[in-house]
């Protein structure tokens, strides 16, 4: 039995608010591997703003140096809109008896009532949300239904169960957003010290965030 954590988003870039709490999950739950699965056609978001093959790239340069990270581009290569459920589905076919564990922000988790059959993704993995210190967990009824039905606080019920379960994770504090670094690479300003140097250098080299040019 492996124990298998997802983490999907359009990654545009990665940066050190994804690494540090997925390492952090990994430790806290036990899993064996956490796969990073960039957003080919995201349906609730802009377009990516670098290419697919740029986003990978870096993601590639980022993990490098932890085996447990792998980088999946399963929805890249799906010639249609990134649906969670859909790439859920794979992976239980893929893995029919390992616990998956989907990873989302708080962000991500509020708007999980949005997402195209999103009761689904309970039959399909367990979810785990990492939050910063102070965060509430939500009342709102749809969210609230699931959580009083589904939470648990011990990480080894994720191992003992397929799917099904919701764990609330605390993750230090990072306050990075893949929106922000771009929007300082097109100031002109330096991504240093905001995500991995390899993934600076790619950045910088294809300029694929700075400012296009008036002609």
């Amino acid at each position: 039995m492996r124990r298998i954590g997802i983490f999907g988003g359009s990654f545009d870039p990665v940066h050190f608010g994804h690494l540090r709490p997925a390492l952090e999950i990994l430790q806290a739950l036990s899993l064996d591997e956490i796969r990073f699965i960039p957003a080919g056609q995201p349906p609730l978001r802009q377009p990516p703003v670098a290419t697919a093959s740029q986003r990978l790239q870096m993601l590639r340069l980022a993990v490098v140096d932890e085996p447990r990270f792998i980088v999946d581009d399963r929805e890249i290569r799906r010639n249609a809109p990134s649906y969670t459920v859909d790439t859920l589905g794979e992976l239980r076919r893929e893995y029919p008896g390992d616990p998956l564990t989907l990873m989302l922000g708080t962000d991500a988790y509020l708007s999980l009532p949005q997402w195209h059959e999103w009761r689904k993704i309970y039959e399909l993995a367990h979810i785990v949300v990492a939050h910063r210190p102070g965060w509430k967990i939500p009342g709102e009824a749809e969210l609230a239904d699931m959580i009083r039905e589904r939470r648990t606080e011990l990480p080894a019920d994720l191992s003992r169960q397929l799917a099904g379960r919701i764990l609330f994770q605390q993750v230090t504090q990072i306050n990075i957003s893949s929106t922000q670094v771009r929007a300082t690479i097109a100031a002109g300003g330096d991504p240093r010290y905001l995500l991995p140097d390899s993934v600076r250098e790619l950045i910088l080299n294809t300029r694929c965030y700075a400012q296009p040019r008036e002609h």
